[in-house]
């Protein structure tokens, strides 16, 4: 069965991890908290700057960034 339940976001982790520590229960989580996303984009950022370092994948100037802005 799958039970949809909707939690105030200063709470979904502890709910997160309540519902973990059962079994019985498997958490899947529609929407990324903030640390999660922020991790995602930190882990991105960093393999993007390891490929660079190992010539995999070519860098874009400063300028062409704030360009785009």
């Amino acid at each position: 069965m799958q039970l949809t339940i909707d939690i105030k976001d200063n709470k979904a982790e502890f709910v997160k991890e309540l519902l973990s520590n059962f079994k019985f229960v498997k958490v899947k989580s529609e929407k990324k908290t903030a640390k999660e996303e922020f991790l995602n984009e930190l882990e991105e950022a960093v393999n993007n700057l390891n490929l660079v370092k190992a010539g995999k994948k070519k860098s874009r100037s400063l300028k062409s960034v704030l360009n785009e802005l």
